[in-house]
């Protein structure tokens, strides 16, 4: 079954209840040098005036091409980097730009995992190390009994099993689709409300891909999460995603219920960005 298909969508949409929300997010970058005092310093503007609502148990697909601008959006609603301006509100509430318990908060209910997981785990330690770091950062765990059984927990939950013999190996020792899955049982270390998978398949094997697909699905399914998909391929777009929001240069240009956007786009860069793939209604596997 794909995301977008409900018993009653008309009715889901109805009680769907928004966790993150981006209001006119902009995010500027200086571009040149000064020249002289009188002369002001360019910009560049890499997400221009987007708003985004994320809804529980709902994927919303953010698609464009290379520098339209997604990658940059999904970190701003990480808070990775700061916005230029805008807002950010979590389940309604404003959040603060400094820092503190409720950055502490945030970071734990809005987790972001990267297109290249081993660039994201630490090559020097043991799985057993960072999956056991973020559960004493996040949960209350307390000894190393407990923290060894939460860790076991987490990764049997993104399929790696038997989950003992991952702990004591090193990123290095594992495959690219083992990485990723090692970096969402992080991230779900957090209890997280919202998961943002910024190209979570792009760097792996395509004959892996769908199984890593599947698993945000489940996690979105069983875990009730708020996630943004992050992506360049329209056809994983449609099937795992209720919602398509499509970037180009900085600004939303068309978004809409997946199946809508895809089989009927209305703005002319989705229509040349549908004719450059090869077949992006085709279901996977």
């Amino acid at each position: 079954m794909t995301l977008t298909d409900t018993t009653d969508g008309s009715s889901a949409r109805a009680h769907a209840r928004v966790v993150l929300e981006g209001r006119n997010l902009v995010k500027e970058y200086p571009v040149g040098a000064r020249s002289g005092l009188l002369r002001r310093q360019q910009t560049m503007r890499a997400v221009d005036d987007v708003s985004i609502s994320l809804v529980q148990g709902r994927v919303t697909a953010l698609v464009g091409q290379s520098g339209s601008g997604k990658s940059t959006l999904g970190r701003m609603l990480a808070r990775l980097i700061p916005s230029t301006s805008g807002r950010i509100l979590l389940e309604g509430r404003d959040v603060p730009t400094s820092g503190g318990s409720r950055h502490r908060e945030y970071v734990g209910d809005v987790q972001l995992t990267l297109q290249d997981p081993f660039a994201s785990l630490n090559p020097l330690r043991r799985i057993a190390y960072t999956l056991g770091r973020a559960v004493r950062i996040h949960q209350d765990a307390r000894g190393e009994a407990a923290v060894h059984e939460r860790c076991i927990q987490l990764l049997e939950r993104v399929g790696l099993t038997p989950a003992e013999r991952y702990l004591d190996r090193f990123p290095h020792e594992l495959s690219g689709g083992e990485r990723q899955r090692v970096s969402f049982a992080r991230a779900l270390a957090a209890s997280p409300k919202v998961l943002i998978a910024d190209e979570p398949v792009s760097m792996l094997d395509v004959t892996i891909r769908k199984e890593m697909l599947d698993l945000i699905d489940s996690l979105r399914r069983d875990e009730d999460l708020a996630v943004l998909y992050i992506t360049h391929d329209l056809g994983s777009a449609r099937r795992y995603s209720d919602q398509v929001m499509v970037m180009h240069h900085g600004r939303v240009v068309e978004q809409g219920e997946s199946h809508a956007v895809i089989d009927d786009p209305q703005d002319e860069y989705t229509k040349r960005l549908l004719a450059a793939a090869p077949n992006p209604g085709a279901r996977l596997g």
